[in-house]
């Protein structure tokens, strides 16, 4: 059976807009590669610089760096983010744009973050623009 994802709006260094299928959320981590790259494949250890929406599944934008006007960078393939982040990021190629859905036990758990406003039980979506690597 296909999993249906949410579809976003835009692309590469757009903000997007998320439309949020009916049916519920996937259990496990799905990755969906919006629109490929072609710069090199981001290793684990490499410092990823990325621009980013976070939203809950069919929920409220909890995070997003394109208000910010600018890019984050941190370790990827580490733990030093997210599980889903780590798994869903790896190996894809500079300039791509990914979807990331990212069940509780690969985001924050049971305990969720309360000041972000995300639920132990919600599914996060992620909009990521894989910039480059530091």
């Amino acid at each position: 059976m296909t999993v249906q994802l949410p579809a976003a709006s835009g692309s590469f260094g757009d903000k997007p807009t998320l439309t949020f299928p009916s049916n519920p959320a996937p259990a496990e981590l799905e990755v969906k590669v919006l629109a490929p790259g072609d710069g090199a494949l981001v290793e684990s250890g490499d410092t990823i610089v990325v621009n980013y929406l976070g939203q809950t599944w069919g929920g409220h934008v909890f995070d997003n760096s394109y208000d910010r006007g600018d890019t984050i960078s941190f370790p990827i393939g580490v733990g030093a983010v997210i599980g889903g982040w780590d798994a869903g990021l790896v190996g894809q190629p500079i300039g791509s744009r990914v979807l990331l859905s990212i069940p509780p036990h690969e985001a924050y758990g049971p305990r969720g973050v309360p000041q972000a406003g995300i639920r132990g039980t919600d599914t996060l979506v992620f909009v990521v623009d894989v910039v480059g690597v530091e």
